[in-house]
């Protein structure tokens, strides 16, 4: 199955006769393996990695650290569902270190990411201190390289 996966993680748009011939396996084998990780939540979904700044859609990606108060008996999970509830919100994860959850969010311009910082995330009793940071360019997501078209810049080296 994890061969599958890896598959699938490289181009989730190879036919299963493919996939099959590559594992070794019949094309059967790959659909009933795929019906079972999906029916097992292991395959969530499929989408197309697109490269925003070749299209006209313009937005913004905010990446926010959130520093919460653990709830007794829920700790930090019940608030991380209910912030990944918001239709703002990409990505939500429990991080180690200086603050509690990094939550990714997409929005229309600046502001529309400020007014969901303001209004709703700050606005939760748990939350101490967030801090913004916008994506300005993305050269790397999910393994793909984006603008690899763009001439490398190299620093020369000298003896």
């Amino acid at each position: 199955m994890e061969r599958l996966l890896q598959l699938l993680r490289e181009n989730a748009r190879l036919s299963t006769r493919d996939m099959a011939s590559r594992l070794g396996c019949t094309e059967s084998e790959i659909i009933d393996q795929m019906a079972q990780l999906e029916k097992d939540g292991v395959i969530l979904g499929y989408h197309a990695m697109v490269n925003a700044e070749k299209t006209e859609a313009r937005g913004v990606t905010a990446f926010i650290e959130v520093k919460i108060t653990p709830e007794s008996g829920g700790g930090f999970d019940r608030t991380a569902k209910r912030i990944a509830q918001y239709d703002q919100v990409r990505s939500c994860y429990l991080m180690s270190g200086g603050y509690d959850l990094a939550v990714v969010v997409e929005g229309k311009d600046l502001y529309d990411v400020a007014r969901f910082v303001a209004e709703k995330l700050s606005t939760l009793d748990v939350v101490l201190s967030t801090a913004t940071h916008f994506q300005l360019r993305t050269y790397k997501h999910d393994g793909f390289i984006l603008n690899s078209d763009q001439e490398e810049d190299r620093l020369l080296v000298s003896p």
